[in-house]
């Protein structure tokens, strides 16, 4: 599994934090995943001013690629405001899949209610 992280060149420190938020996320899941993806650009471009956005992508097999983006000030800022929302997504993820695995499945059900009831 790889992270990359694009748009930052010399911000040694939040590339670090970027990698070890992510490595915990990516450890919490059941599923293995295929890669994880961090970019930031900046929405203003030459003009100036403070919006950068940054987008986070996490491809999971056998499921659909998450992708969660969030505008600040900051590059820091934008990248705690995205990985809030990811959390939420990821523990949403894990909530169903453990519900799916925990109802009974439809033949398990019918067989149950054919049978004559025990005394």
């Amino acid at each position: 599994m790889t992270i990359t992280i694009r748009g930052i060149p010399n911000d040694l420190p939040l590339r670090n934090r970027i990698a070890r938020r992510m490595d915990d996320i990516l450890l919490r899941l059941r599923a293995k995943p295929v890669a994880a993806q961090v970019a930031f650009f900046d929405e203003n471009g030459p003009r100036g001013g403070g919006a950068i956005r940054c987008a986070m992508t996490l491809r999971i097999p056998y499921r659909p690629a998450v992708r969660v983006e969030h505008v600040a000030e900051t590059a820091r800022s934008a990248f705690d405001g995205g990985f809030t929302t990811l959390e939420r997504q990821m523990e949403r993820h894990r909530r169903r899949e453990r519900d799916r695995r925990r109802r009974p499945k439809k033949y398990y059900v019918a067989k149950r209610l054919e049978a004559p009831p025990k005394e």
